[in-house]
């Protein structure tokens, strides 16, 4: 048995809490909001994020970050852009035997940095760990059998969240390579605006097969590009997450883009949804890519409808009549340099 605190009360922390407490760890939530713990303690259930599931009374809720000090995981399961904010609170806390486990999935926001590299610089610990792959948490939380990844520079810690988190129903896999499996799962949810948008637009499934097939072509080179191995991004952490949250309305992402393709606006669309981490990362990664130089055409145009005011019609028809070219001709000049 494992002590584990898990940073932030939304819903694939609570649905870590729920499996976690499941199988015999001890768990305790955080949440930075009282009045949300008083809520789920009051019905029992988070209402809101995992509807239905039940909450039990063994995991210890609470508002004083200083709950995190004697655990052994210590879960980041908050959004990307409050995880910098919510490590320096936590920072005096954290002990040296903790393992860091990140959920979150994104590019930092001005320094274009990881949220790995956010983590190691805010604690000082080279104990981190990036958690990813085909999640949602409504099936997590049920015990619907999910598989994912731990990735971590140093493998050992990989292994002990391994093999402390995985049970016959979460099967985890490890990697060491962290860039790769952290670009792969935030990259995957601008697809799953795009796919969203193509789903209100009314199209079809070429249309949705193409903007995957494409998406993920686009999410290697811009991975690759910064230090991830093409092999992952072919993996869970590359094209199951994908396939995941293109494909399902638990996707909040998708179901972003089905508004923005009915025609809302973008800014609505995501108050009407909540955390859509794909209307950050979309920023993020296009400015990397400029930085970098690496050409991301649907990222670029996902981009000029959230933030330049295009017509999604407009920008489609801005990819379909992009020049002509070789399928795989933006690897053949990265292995050219």
């Amino acid at each position: 048995m494992a002590k584990i605190t898990i940073l932030g009360s939304g819903g694939f922390g609570l649905s870590l809490a729920v499996m976690a407490e499941k199988f015999g760890h001890s768990v305790t939530v955080w949440s930075k909001f009282q009045s949300e713990i008083d809520s789920i303690r009051a019905k029992g259930e988070h209402l809101e994020k995992l509807p239905g599931v039940p909450i039990s009374e063994k995991i210890v809720l609470s508002s004083d970050i200083s709950c995190i000090s004697e655990c052994d995981i210590l879960i980041f399961g908050i959004p990307s852009t409050f995880v910098r904010s919510v490590a320096r609170e936590a920072k005096q806390y954290i002990n040296d035997d903790m393992i860091i486990l990140n959920t979150g999935k994104g590019i930092e926001d001005g320094s274009l940095k990881f949220l790995s590299d956010v983590l190691e610089e805010e604690l000082g610990t080279e104990k981190i760990v990036v958690l990813s792959g085909p999640s949602h948490a409504e099936e997590v939380a049920r015990a619907i059998p999910t598989t994912v990844v731990a990735a971590s520079k140093n493998i050992k810690y990989a292994e002990y969240v391994q093999e402390t988190l995985s049970n016959k129903v979460f099967r985890i896999y490890i990697n060491n390579d962290v860039v790769g499996c952290e670009i792969g799962g935030a990259l995957k949810n601008i697809i799953a605006l795009c796919a969203g948008i193509c789903d209100g637009l009314g199209y079809g499934d070429n249309t949705k097969a193409a903007l995957m097939t494409r998406g993920i072509h686009e999410i290697a080179c811009l991975g690759s590009a910064v230090g991830g191995r093409l092999e992952t991004f072919s993996g869970l952490t590359g094209i199951g997450d994908l396939i995941v949250t293109c494909t399902s309305m638990h996707s909040r992402n998708r179901r972003a883009g089905i508004l923005i393709g009915q025609g809302i606006s973008p800014d609505e669309a995501v108050k009407k949804v909540g955390t859509v981490e794909g209307y950050h990362c979309c920023k993020t990664a296009y400015e990397l890519a400029k930085k970098i130089d690496i050409e991301m055409p649907i990222t670029e145009q996902l981009y000029n409808v959230l933030f330049r005011g295009y017509d999604v019609r407009q920008s489609l028809n801005i990819l379909m009549s992009r020049p002509k070219k070789h399928e795989t001709e933006s690897f053949f000049k990265m292995n050219l340099d």
